[in-house]
């Protein structure tokens, strides 16, 4: 960890999973300051097990090394703007209950005292897409919106299949990647991990579905307030 290079504090929030087999594991591996030649040092300033037990490893007033290279909205050094939280699970089954309730019981603090809106509570995969999948399909998203703590797509008719406005519209939302990173196939991906995690895996065309959740999305959350539309 370090003093966040911009001065300020933090404004985005990250969920991560640790893929690691348990979460004392992935603890002294975050708390490791000599890793093994070839891995870099990490950090972050929570880590909650799967039983719901929570430890705070950084000052929230400080940068930790969680984020790594990556953009969101207009955030491109994300460890200096962000607090990260890991989740003790192997992506192969669902975030347990008390390890939600814990997630739920530290976040309205966090974003309370940075006065972060609900919009820029993010997972890995959001400002990496091109290298992260986490927290994964199997995350509760919806969740975490219902108690005001992440954003969610509104029910509505689906449209047409607008790309160059699905463009713009994640763009507003805070997806943000050089395109030679970023293919379309990439970011419609990356989205519907997020929003239809259903359908993430299909890796098919864009469709009716993914262009009405992300127009509605971008007009109720974008990620930097004032955005015009599309």
């Amino acid at each position: 960890m370090n003093e966040r290079r911009h001065g300020g504090g933090p404004d985005i929030v990250i969920v991560h999973h640790t893929a690691m087999a348990t979460a004392e594991a992935a603890l002294e591996r975050l708390c490791d300051t000599d890793p093994p030649e070839g891995l870099p040092p990490v950090s972050c300033h929570y880590l909650i097990s799967e039983t719901g037990h929570l430890w705070q490893m950084v000052d929230e007033r400080d940068r930790a090394w969680h984020a790594g290279l990556g953009a969101w909205a207009d955030v491109d050094e994300v460890n200096s703007r962000s607090i990260g939280i890991e989740l003790a699970n192997t992506a192969t089954h669902p975030y347990p209950e008390p390890q939600m309730a814990a997630l739920e019981a530290l976040l309205p603090g966090i974003l309370e005292r940075w006065s972060i809106p609900v919009e820029r509570v993010i997972g890995h995969s959001d400002m990496a897409p091109h290298r992260k999948s986490d927290p994964g399909p199997r995350f509760d998203w919806a969740r975490l919106a219902r108690r005001g703590l992440a954003v969610w797509p509104s029910e509505g008719p689906a449209g047409e299949v607008d790309a160059e406005r699905f463009a713009a519209d994640l763009a507003r939302i805070g997806y943000h990647l050089p395109p030679a990173e970023a293919p379309e196939a990439l970011l419609l991906w990356a989205f519907r991990l997020r929003f239809r995690p259903w359908a993430a895996e299909a890796r098919g065309p864009l469709e009716p579905e993914d262009c009405r959740i992300a127009h509605d999305i971008a007009d109720r959350f974008p990620a930097v307030r004032g955005a015009a539309g599309v």
